[in-house]
């Protein structure tokens, strides 16, 4: 469902030679991982006799016994609906390959011999095999392995296979040394479509091989735009010489998605869910991939058709409620310093262009203090006085002590030049100009205001002699949650990158490492604030009556959405599914379904205003500058995508 597929990484003890004990001990593990309802199972190298058994590959005896548990095998899986891929030693026309076979239906459905033979330090492969690269014929009969069998059937053999499922799901192997060589196979079965790379290895252990493995991984991963999934026998392999860790983990797009845990582990089942529609959605979106399949298109390819296997529902897979933001704190505030160090670097830039002076509108609220915080960083690192900032506060109908008393003392704490511009009076007389009624809070009422206080800051940029520093961030943009020709509108906007979740967490981290010491105590207090643009008067008490969130919806959902829709391209109704699981307990199928298709409509019916947003700087994966990432019609219309919202609620 929605391209998720399940795979068990499956290392099972290993009695070196003992192919019928091996044997119980796969089949154990393939029934574990079927009740775990894997669509894919995959066992390391050599896995039926144990990858340290020397000269013993010779014997026929050994040989044998691997056709025997081969058959054993293939006939544990007729009745099962995954696909199974395990290591064993196979005699190919008198010499003996190190091979990947792939099982399913009760046949070997293929055979992919390993190409790169290593031969070199502990390792001494040449010994027993040949390479993928010496194969003379394209297939092989099923009676040389099973000569007792009733019936035959051809079973194509290369290391160019890829194999295709009847519902489109292809996937590929390749064998250990293969993926440590400048050019493994799988970079042409990548380029070729295959979108799942599993890798049978046998890598011993030594200090510090286990990261530079996980890197590799995921490099691949990356590189051939494809899910990865590596997994190697386990400590159990002989330790004449040798110490084997059992190390599987799956990298997708360039993300460890899952690993087992232990350092040296055997014996063990690791099952998880990946999905496909990501990397469907990346070879679609960059073109570079398409580019690179023209340097393989010389190299043949064999497709070997399987069966359909019934996709995973997903429920495996972890999907983070806020995708732009790290889950661990050290890898959360590591991030949030480096978005501020490159905000504060792109306004650098652009300050020392216009002359090193700024103006900017503070609220006192999260959006307004994190630009604050990044022109002072900014004027400070070309060596200005933070008096060349002009902050400026403007006080109108729904302005509360809270946020004004905030707003200035963080410009006190900061050193910048201060002004303090009620707007009430020019509001009120625009009122009248216009023929509005006061007593109506309408959105005319709140734009007036938000576009005031533009007019004054972009004129106090002509007499202070600096350009206006944009506060407003990527999710207002996404949602058109701003003024077109007021807060939409400036001359750099350092937040225009920045989703609204990542916001407080940025100015959580500042203060956690008391980057602004003089304003700590100021900073929590915003950070606590509640968001809102504060064009309605307070209530009763004083406090801030409008929550943008109460009127818009939750911006974790919002953001949530965001990155989905344009990250990837997912449907509605997958988005809608993935949603559900992460806000599982915080928000009801309702309520996730009601501001869903808020988004939507907004998102369609205010790209008018990204189209003509200011300069700002990119900082992630998602952006919306109509001269970068987003370029969209701001007529485009929503309806198909807000037809299938509304078939998710029945």
């Amino acid at each position: 469902m929605f391209d998720f597929v399940r795979i068990s990484c499956c290392v099972p003890k290993v009695a070196v030679a003992n192919t019928e004990k091996n044997t119980q001990d796969i089949i154990k593990k393939l029934k574990e991982a079927e009740a775990a309802k894997s669509n894919f199972i995959v066992f390391p190298e050599l896995c039926i006799t144990g990858y340290t058994c020397g000269d013993l590959f010779f014997q026929e005896r050994l040989m044998s016994g691997v056709n025997e548990s081969l058959f054993k095998i293939a006939s544990a899986t007729e009745n099962s609906e995954a696909v199974v891929v395990l290591g064993a030693p196979i005699n190919i026309a008198g010499q003996l390959y190190n091979c990947s076979v792939v099982l399913a239906k009760g046949k070997i459905i293929g055979i992919v011999p390993k190409t790169f033979i290593p031969n070199y330090n502990e390792f001494y492969e040449k010994r027993w095999f040949s390479s993928a690269e010496d194969l003379t014929e394209p297939y092989m009969n099923s009676k040389n392995l099973f000569p007792e069998n009733d019936y035959s059937y051809d079973i194509p053999l290369g290391s160019s296979l890829i194999f295709e499922t009847e519902n489109g799901i292809k996937f590929g192997a390749e064998i250990c040394e293969d993926l440590w060589m400048p050019v493994p196979p799988c970079i042409g079965l990548a380029l070729h479509g295959a979108e799942l790379i599993f890798n049978l290895s046998a890598s011993n252990e030594t200090i510090g091989k286990r990261t530079y493995r996980r890197d590799m991984v995921k490099q691949q991963s990356s590189k051939c735009y494809c899910a990865y999934a590596y997994v190697s026998c386990g400590t159990d392999e002989s330790t004449t010489d040798l110490i084997f860790s059992g190390h599987s983990l799956v990298a997708e797009n360039g993300t460890i998605t899952f690993e087992n845990k232990k350092f040296l582990d055997t014996d063990y089942v690791l099952t998880a869910d990946v999905d496909l529609g990501k990397i469907k959605a990346d070879r679609l979106k960059y073109k570079s991939y398409k580019d690179a399949t023209s340097l393989y298109q010389g190299d043949s390819v064999k497709f070997v058709k399987l069966p359909a296997v019934t996709e995973s529902d997903g429920m495996l897979y972890e999907v983070r409620k806020h995708p732009f933001i790290p889950s661990e704190k050290k890898a959360r505030i590591e991030r949030c310093l480096n978005i501020f160090e490159m905000q504060t670097q792109a306004l650098k830039k652009r300050l020392a262009i216009t002359g090193g002076r700024a103006v900017i509108g503070v609220s006192g609220g999260l959006d307004s203090t994190l630009a604050l915080l990044v022109t002072s960083a900014a004027v400070k690192q070309l060596g200005l006085p933070p008096t060349n900032i002009c902050a400026v506060t403007m006080p109108c109908f729904g302005t509360t002590d809270r946020t004004f008393h905030n707003a200035v003392a963080l410009m006190e704490s900061l050193g910048v030049t201060t002004k303090n511009i009620s707007i009430k009076e020019a509001c009120v007389q625009h009122f009248k100009d216009i023929g509005h009624d006061i007593n109506v809070h309408d959105i005319t009422y709140e734009n007036v205001q938000a576009r005031e206080r533009t007019q004054v800051l972009m004129d106090m940029s002509n007499e202070f002699g600096g350009i206006v520093v944009g506060t407003g961030d990527l999710s207002e943009l996404a949602l058109g949650w701003c003024t077109y020709c007021g807060d939409q509108m400036s001359m750099y906007g350092v937040n225009a990158g920045v989703p609204k979740t990542l916001v407080r967490w940025m100015i959580n981290s500042l203060t956690e490492n008391n980057v602004f010491p003089e304003s700590t105590e100021i900073l929590k207090d915003v950070a606590d604030t509640p968001i809102s643009p504060e064009l309605l008067p307070p209530d009763a008490e004083g406090k801030i009556a409008q929550k943008t969130e109460d009127v818009v919806g939750p911006y974790e959902l919002h953001d949530f959405f965001l990155y989905y829709v344009l990250r990837y391209g997912f449907s509605p109704a997958k988005i809608y599914c993935l949603a559900n699981r992460a806000f599982a307990g915080i928000y009801d199928k309702a309520t996730v379904l009601k501001w869903l298709k808020t988004f939507y409509k907004r998102f369609f019916t205010q790209q008018f205003k990204r189209s003509c947003m200011p300069d700002g700087v990119k900082i992630g994966s998602v952006c919306l500058s109509p001269r970068g990432d987003w370029r969209m019609p701001s007529d485009a219309e929503s309806t198909i995508w807000i037809n299938e919202v509304e078939t998710l609620g029945e």
